[in-house]
């Protein structure tokens, strides 16, 4: 098989088990499972609690002594079995420690496959930016596909979206162990440091002030993303407790209308090569935070009809910018400016980052925002409010960079990947 195809299928496949449920989660929580908000917060901290160990310490494992891909399968199988587990939990602590269980496994995969998808392009003398974007647009697909499979199916309030995850990803976990082998790169020398021999380079990046800089604020976009998650689903299904709008079709497949994001992924995913080799890092990540101003903004004044609806679908649109143009062009930049031997390491230091005290700011922070000070006594939440705040806050963030990240573009260092 085409090593590109078979690159594909893991990409499509390692989204599809995390898009099963990851948007509509919230529903079954606060619709079904009718547990509180603060608790829901906890819950998506998971994310970031299993982030920031696991990514870096599974890229550790992967530079030092494990294959990759092995690592990879296993890791994938294992979360699988805990996805098993969730409908049978009744109560909202003990999901919390269940699905932290599932974030320990599922999370490290994420820059694990970037780092497989890297080595296999690099070993078969691919192109890295120019290969790796078409790849990882099917992710997103994937991701697509299993939220319109969950909603379709009349399970994105029932237990039935883990199951779905779970049988997709223990077989992802054994098709990992079918990929050409990818090998730790990273052969120890006699006379070593503990820090190397423990594997610990990669944190020699906080020395930098740019790339510290870098993963500063990639942990502030890292907290935006998690708002949308969260959020995102439960908002458009809310506006059933309007007479005016219970009937709508936002509201019966309010899914299917969070999937727009994915969909404006694929066009922006494809785009980033251009991009980055135009702009540089800098101006991507600020069109990221801008893109992440009008994601919220266009919300806040969104409902299901007439322009209202305009603004959730163009809402959709630009999400598709806001994460692409940070998430995927933030991996390839530390894949381009990184040295060979951290380099899994480096990626599990972006998903730390990002998804790891990122994902505990925007779930713990903004769970506790929500529950004090933008929620009614009869439970309902206010909406408009919230999502103006979000807005505010990433308007913040993208000031902040644009004065402090100092980059100066070369075309030519993104074109250049160091073996």
């Amino acid at each position: 098989m085409n090593l590109k195809l078979r690159l594909t299928i893991l990409s499509f496949l390692q989204f599809f088990v995390w898009g099963a449920w990851l948007i509509t989660i919230g529903v079954y929580w606060f619709g079904t499972k009718q547990w509180g908000g603060a608790e829901f917060g906890a819950v998506f901290s998971t994310l970031g609690i299993a982030s920031i160990v696991m990514p870096a310490l599974t890229g550790i494992i992967a530079d030092r002594w494990v294959n990759a891909e092995r690592l990879y399968g296993i890791l994938h199988i294992l979360y699988g079995m805990v996805l098993f587990m969730m409908p049978q939990v009744a109560d909202p602590g003990q999901f919390f420690w269940v699905m932290l269980a599932a974030m320990i496994f599922y999370m490290p995969t994420i820059s694990l496959s970037n780092s497989i998808a890297y080595y296999i392009l690099k070993n078969n003398n691919y192109d890295v930016v120019k290969e790796f974007p078409p790849i990882r647009v099917w992710g997103t697909i994937g991701f697509i596909v299993a939220m319109w499979v969950t909603n379709l199916t009349g399970n994105k309030a029932s237990a039935n979206q883990f199951y779905i995850a779970a049988v997709f990803a223990i077989i992802l976990g054994i098709y990992a162990f079918t990929l050409p082998k990818c090998p730790p790169q990273n052969n120890i020398p006699k006379n070593a440091s503990l820090s190397e021999k423990l594997g610990l380079n990669a944190f020699s990046l906080f020395k930098d002030y740019k790339m510290a800089l870098f993963f500063l604020f990639s942990m502030f976009l890292g907290a935006a993303l998690q708002l949308t998650n969260m959020y995102g689903d439960t908002f458009l299904s809310d506006f059933e407790k309007n007479p005016l709008y219970k009937e709508s079709f936002v509201v019966k497949y309010s899914t299917l209308i969070m999937s727009i994001s994915q969909i404006s992924e694929t066009l922006f995913i494809l785009a980033i090569p251009f991009f980055l080799k135009k702009f540089g890092i800098k101006k991507v990540m600020l069109i990221s935070m801008f893109a992440w101003v009008l994601r919220f903004l266009f919300f806040a004044y969104g409902t299901p009809e007439g322009f209202g609806l305009m603004l959730i679908i163009l809402s959709c649109v630009v999400y598709g910018m806001a994460f692409d143009f940070f998430n995927i062009s933030g991996s390839l930049f530390v894949e381009t400016t990184t040295d060979y031997k951290i380099r899994s390491s480096a990626q599990g230091l972006f998903m730390m980052m990002t998804n790891g005290f990122g994902a505990m700011l925007g779930g713990l922070g903004s769970g506790w925002l929500i529950s004090q000070y933008f929620t009614h006594e009869n439970g309902d939440k206010m909406w408009h409010e919230i999502w103006l705040i979000f807005a505010g806050y990433a308007l913040v963030i993208a000031i902040l960079f644009a004065i402090m990240f100092q980059h100066k573009h070369n075309p030519a260092d993104v074109a250049e990947v160091k073996h």
